[in-house]
C-alpha cells in the first residue's frame, strides 16, 4: 500500500523494530520489494520512494539533497514512533545521511542505527565531470556501466527518452551536493555497505565514513561492482539484520 512517500509491503502491528529502504539515483522503492522477505517477521520494512517516479508520476523530481530530505522528514515523521533506522543505496545513502542530521538535530526522533551503500561523503570524480551535464549519449553509458538499470530501457530509445530527464535530476542531487562543515560526526551507530570493484566508491573512498561519524564503522565489502548486491539481496539483509540487532540488544 503506497502511503505519501513510503509503501508498506508487509505491515507488522506492534513491530520491534522499522527499516526505511531508500533507493539510488533513477530507481524507485519497487526494486527494493524482493528484500522484504528476508528480514525478520517482527521488523516493518517500509520503502521509501522520492517524488518524480512512479505511474502515474506524481510530482517533479527534487534537485538538491537537504531539501529532498526534509521533504522526506515530513512524510515519515509519523512512523517514528519506534526504534528505527535507515539503510540507503547511492542516492539513497546520502539522502538517509542528511535524514539522519535532520533528526539528530531537530527530532522528532533519532535513527538507532544507519546504513550506507555505495556512497560516502568523501568527494570523487563526478564534482569534476558532473554527470547530469553530460551529452545524452555519455549519460547512457555510464548509467549502463554502473548497472542497475534494464538493458531494454537503455537500448530503446524512446524509452531512454522517457527516463533520462529523471537521471539528470537525481545525479544532478548527488553531483552538486556538498558536506555542511558545521555538521556534527554521526553519533548513530553505522554500517557501511560496498563492492570491492565499485570504481565510483572503491574502498579507499568508502573508508571516509571513518571522519564522519563518532563511533565504530562496521564495513561489509562484498564482490562486485556499484549493484554488488544484485544476485545476494539475502547475505546483505543477513549483515543488516544482525547488526542492527547488535545495536538494539546494546540500547535494551
Amino acid at each position: 500500500m503506497h502511503e505519501g512517500v513510503l509503501t508498506r509491503p508487509r505491515p507488522v502491528p506492534h513491530a520491534r523494530f522499522r527499516l526505511f529502504l531508500l533507493h539510488h539515483a533513477g530507481g524507485s522503492s519497487r526494486g527494493y520489494r524482493p528484500w522484504v522477505r528476508h528480514f525478520p517477521s517482527d521488523w516493518e520494512v517500509c520503502l521509501v520512494e522520492a517524488p518524480g517516479r512512479g505511474r502515474p508520476r506524481r510530482s517533479e523530481p527534487f534537485h538538491e539533497a537537504r531539501a529532498l530530505a526534509r521533504h522526506l522528514r515530513e512524510g515519515l515523521a509519523p512512523e517514528l514512533d519506534r526504534p528505527f533506522g535507515f539503510f540507503g543505496h547511492s542516492m539513497g545513502a546520502l539522502l538517509a545521511y542528511e535524514l539522519t542530521n535532520l533528526l539528530a538535530a531537530d527530532g522528532p526522533a533519532r535513527p538507532a542505527w544507519l546504513g550506507a551503500s555505495a556512497w560516502s561523503p568523501a568527494p570523487g570524480s563526478e564534482r569534476d565531470e558532473p554527470r547530469h551535464l553530460l551529452s545524452s549519449e555519455r549519460l547512457r553509458a555510464g548509467v549502463a556501466r554502473m548497472g542497475g538499470v534494464p538493458a531494454s530501457s537503455l537500448a530503446d530509445p524512446d524509452q531512454w527518452r522517457t527516463v533520462e530527464p529523471l537521471f539528470r535530476a537525481d545525479l544532478g542531487l548527488v553531483d552538486t551536493w556538498r558536506p555542511d562543515p558545521a555538521a556534527p560526526p554521526l553519533r548513530v551507530p553505522l554500517s557501511v555497505f560496498g563492492g570491492r570493484d565499485d570504481p565510483g566508491f572503491p574502498p579507499e573512498r568508502l573508508a571516509a565514513w571513518e571522519d564522519h561519524a563518532e563511533g565504530p564503522v562496521e564495513r561489509h565489502l562484498l564482490p562486485g561492482g556499484h549493484f554488488y548486491f544484485v544476485g545476494r539481496t539475502g547475505d546483505v539483509a543477513t549483515r543488516i539484520t544482525k547488526d542492527v540487532h547488535a545495536v538494539l540488544s546494546r540500547d535494551a
